[in-house]
C-alpha cells in the first residue's frame, strides 16, 4: 500500500521547502524570513498518541509539565493506563475527561507499527475512532510521528492566522476552505504546514504548537 513520500531527515524538509518556494512567491517570501524549516519529528507509538491527547486544550508549559508527572510515574503504557485508578491518573494531572480518552486508547489495542505502512486516509480513521482522538491529533501524528510529507492540518489555529496573513486574505480562512488551499500544496503540504507555523511564530512572536 502507497504511504507516499516519508521525511527521512533535513534534506527532505529543504526539498519540499524549495519546491513550495518555487510555486508560491509568497512561500518563497516566507522562507526568507523564518530561514531552514525544522524537521519536528517524533517516534510513534501509544506513548506519542497518549502525549497528545494530554496536549489538548491546555498550555505548552501546563502539558509539559502533565506529560512529565505521568513519565516520572511511569504511565505511559496500555497496561500501565489500564491498571492504574482514578486517584492514580488524578494525581498526574488529568482531568476526568482525559482519563476516560486515555483509557479508551488502551483499550483500542491500536497495531502502531502496522500504522507505518499503512495509507494516510487509513491512518486518520483508525486513531479517529478512539475517543478524544480528533482529525487534528491525526494528522499530527502522520505528519510528525509516521513521518508523512503530504498531510497537512488545517484545523489548527496558527495554520489558519497565518495563511491569513501570508496570503493577506481578509478574515482567518475556516479548516475546509484551508484543506482546499492546501491542495495545491501537494505532495508537501506537511513542510508546507512547518512553513506556515514558522512564519506564525516570526510574525506574531508566540509559540507553536508542542
Amino acid at each position: 500500500m502507497d504511504v507516499g513520500r516519508i521525511i527521512k531527515g533535513d534534506s527532505c524538509v529543504a526539498e519540499g521547502a524549495e519546491w513550495l518556494a518555487q510555486k508560491e512567491p509568497r512561500f518563497a517570501a516566507a522562507l526568507e524570513m523564518t530561514g531552514p524549516l525544522p524537521l519536528r519529528l517524533r517516534d510513534d507509538g501509544f506513548d506519542q498518541l497518549l502525549s497528545a491527547i494530554v496536549s489538548q486544550q491546555v498550555s505548552v508549559a501546563s502539558a509539559a509539565a502533565i506529560w512529565a508527572r505521568m513519565q516520572d510515574a511511569d504511565m505511559t503504557t496500555p497496561e500501565r493506563i489500564k491498571g492504574a485508578s482514578e486517584d492514580d491518573l488524578k494525581a498526574c494531572g488529568l482531568s476526568r475527561q482525559k482519563m476516560r480518552y486515555a483509557r479508551a486508547l488502551a483499550e483500542e489495542g491500536i497495531d502502531f507499527n502496522a500504522l507505518r505502512s499503512t495509507p494516510n486516509e487509513d491512518v486518520f480513521k483508525t486513531l479517529t475512532a478512539v475517543s478524544g482522538v480528533g482529525i487534528w491529533t491525526a494528522e499530527i501524528y502522520a505528519m510528525f510521528s509516521l513521518a508523512r510529507a503530504d498531510v497537512f492540518a488545517p484545523g489548527d489555529l496558527a495554520l489558519q492566522e497565518s495563511a491569513k496573513v501570508l496570503f493577506d486574505l481578509p478574515e482567518r480562512p475556516k479548516e475546509r476552505a484551508l484543506r482546499e488551499m492546501a491542495q495545491a500544496w501537494s505532495p508537501w503540504r506537511s513542510v508546507a504546514a512547518r512553513l506556515l507555523w514558522a512564519y506564525y511564530r516570526v510574525d506574531k512572536n508566540r509559540e507553536g504548537i508542542r
